[in-house]
């Protein structure tokens, strides 16, 4: 999802995908930081989870997790808009509460699918690949209604009539590449395609988007009969005017976190907790068992509380004096990571907590805005992207910023976990993919279009779209003067910032940055056009690929019109490779794919930093996904 979905380093949803902010700090560091002694060519291939206690388990006790610094719960329907859409809001929330059709991951290192914690059976494909048949598994939401196939109908004629307001659609997909979709039993559904389709995308990137809603949901006030809002049995016919009503409704109510514990419509659960408690970042959000979880495992805790933290240094503050059960340690308290392993040799925090490596299937990224009515032609020339990215010292970064704990982004496709997707055009350059961090290139690739440094500061003195002038929409006297929104709260990434805009100065380009908590950059760095749209490039994190889109074939991302494509990057080339793979399960296909996003630099490639979790010594059974699977209900602490 985007803003994980887009999934970010502070999690914005997968993307969808889909994106989250690794938990980490930052130590102080020089304005440019040298790229010569790097760590990128460590391999990280597994994650070292918290082992599994071999003392006698304890029923219950309350697990308190620290939530990263500045980021607060705040969208509890997983009908998500994509100024919601992050990574907290859907698998630390929402999954808690309500499962979705198809489950990926678990309580492990496995970035596939997993069906035994999925609402339905494998889907089965016939007719080609043009038809999708789905089997419920009989669950039972917290109010006794089944979860069924008329749940999942529901979902899908809620999509039908408010697409543009879900985060994970693209234009063409799902709804669009479904001709007909009906429940043909109470636990049957089926679904025929437009066209056929490549099962393991389908399966990973369109019914991934699916989570069945309650009858008890379809409703338009909160006094409603189930079923009354008539949702279910609509159609095209009246242009899914009921739909929208309930959705209407619903929405608002999502929106409504003062009511999130009342209320009678988010108090049924098909998952295994319930929210007892809720303050979206004012204080503590707490979640006991839901009793009549179908599936299993069953909570042996008996309450899971998030805690809210302003910076990481109050969060690392909680950690030494015990008041967490699960955090992180900032960059700052870590000393240098051996580039051999994954964990410090020491451990700060000594003999009571349990450290483990966090990673994430992700890739980070700042994303420009091409529809920026003054500064979009200058982000749509390759050579200024080129250019933009030359001047990101990822290795440079990692090192002096994240201390030797991360990798750098060179494309479309997350490079650790080492994957069959990755393309060898990401793993050039020691990493960092076809465009390395050179000062001096990136000043005479500018100098050979057209720009001159005058007063420190690139100004466009050939404008022009022929060789060796600025390119379309760019007049002369243009000078090269950005801004770039990002996160408050973790200071690595402030940090990380800074290296880029001095970097970027030395080169002519002018990089005014604006601090600004997520959830309010979340909130304006919409998909925008005309005189409204002054975003210019916004730095809030990355993508997960957990959803939508968890088999890396960008389209959350890269495609015209996406949801998370905020910035409005559109290539018909780009577009053409993207469909290419949702019909073919050929790896060179998707290569094609991989190296030419890789090479057009949608979005400018950032260093992927991964967090050290502290674990409290008594707290056994708990892993750290690279979906970023949050699974409490596996945990259980030790007499």
């Amino acid at each position: 999802m985007y803003r994980n979905r887009r999934r970010s380093r502070i999690g914005r949803v997968a993307v969808a995908g889909a994106a989250a902010l690794f938990a980490v700090g930052v130590a102080a560091c020089s304005s440019s930081a040298s790229s010569s002694s790097s760590s990128s060519s460590s391999t990280i291939t597994s994650t070292s989870p918290t082992a599994s206690s071999t003392a006698a388990v304890q029923p219950g006790g309350d697990a308190t997790v620290a939530l990263p610094a500045g980021v607060s719960l705040n969208y509890i329907w997983p009908f998500v808009p994509i100024t919601s859409a992050n990574v907290y809001n859907t698998l630390g929330f929402q999954e808690l509460l309500y499962r979705p059709l198809y489950y990926f991951g678990g309580n492990n290192s496995s970035i596939a699918v997993n069906y035994d914690l999925s609402t339905a059976d494998a889907p089965v494909y016939t007719n080609g690949g043009k038809t999708v048949t789905i089997t419920m598994k009989g669950w039972k939401w917290s109010n006794g209604e089944s979860v069924d196939a008329n749940d999942v109908v529901f979902f899908l004629n809620l999509l039908e009539a408010e697409k543009a307001n879900y985060y994970g659609y693209v234009p063409g997909l799902l709804p669009d590449n479904v001709v007909s979709y009906k429940a043909t039993g109470p636990d049957t559904l089926v679904m025929n395609l437009k066209s056929a389709v490549s099962s393991v995308w389908f399966t990973y990137n369109q019914l991934a988007e699916i989570t069945p809603f309650p009858e008890a949901w379809d409703v338009t006030s909160a006094t409603g009969a189930s079923g009354s809002g008539g949702c279910l049995t609509d159609s095209a016919a009246d242009k899914w005017a009921k739909c929208t009503a309930v959705y209407t409704f619903l929405s608002k109510q999502a929106t409504n976190t003062g009511t999130y514990v009342s209320s009678p419509i988010w108090g049924v659960v098909d998952g295994p907790w319930k929210l007892t408690a809720f303050s979206s970042g004012a204080g503590d959000d707490t979640f006991v068992p839901n009793m009549d979880y179908s599936g299993s495992p069953k909570p042996v805790l008996s309450e899971v509380t998030y805690k809210y933290f302003t910076d990481d240094s109050t969060e690392y503050t909680a950690l030494k004096t015990g008041s967490l059960d699960v955090g992180y340690i900032p960059s700052q308290d870590l000393p240098q990571k051996p580039a051999t392993q994954l964990l410090p040799t020491t451990n700060p925090l000594q003999g009571t907590y349990n450290l483990s490596p966090a990673y994430q299937d992700g890739i980070f990224y700042f994303q420009p805005n091409f529809n920026n009515p003054t500064v979009g032609p200058i982000f749509k020339q390759l050579y200024i992207r080129q250019a933009l990215q030359e001047v990101i010292d990822q290795n440079g970064i990692d090192t002096a910023v994240y201390r030797g704990y991360g990798y750098p982004t060179a494309g479309p496709v997350p490079t650790q976990p080492k994957s069959q997707w990755v393309p060898s055009i990401e793993y050039s350059n020691n990493g960092q993919g076809p465009y390395a961090f050179s000062i001096s290139a990136a000043t005479a690739l500018l100098t050979s279009h057209g720009w001159t440094n005058q007063g420190g500061t690139d100004v466009c003195t050939k404008p022009g779209t022929g060789a060796g002038e600025c390119g379309a929409g760019i007049a002369s006297g243009t000078k090269l003067n950005l801004t770039m929104d990002y996160p408050t709260g973790i200071e690595a990434y402030t940090q990380e910032v800074e290296v880029f805009k001095s970097d970027a100065q030395q080169a002519g380009i002018n990089i005014d940055t604006i601090a600004e908590t997520f959830t309010t950059i979340e909130g304006q760095d919409v998909a925008c056009s005309g005189a409204k749209c002054t975003w210019e490039i916004d730095a809030a994190g990355g993508w997960l690929f957990n959803g939508p889109g968890f088999e890396p074939t960008g389209e959350p991302l890269f495609a015209t019109g996406a949801g998370a494509n905020i910035g409005g990057y559109s290539d018909p080339t780009e577009d053409n490779l993207i469909n290419q793979t949702h019909t073919s399960s050929s790896m060179t296909v998707f290569d094609q794919y991989a190296t030419y996003t890789a090479q057009q630099l949608p979005f400018l490639w950032t260093p992927n930093a991964y967090a050290v979790q502290a674990v409290a010594s008594n707290l056994a059974n708990v892993n750290f996904n690279p979906l970023d699977d949050f699974l409490p209900e596996y945990w259980n602490f030790t007499k």
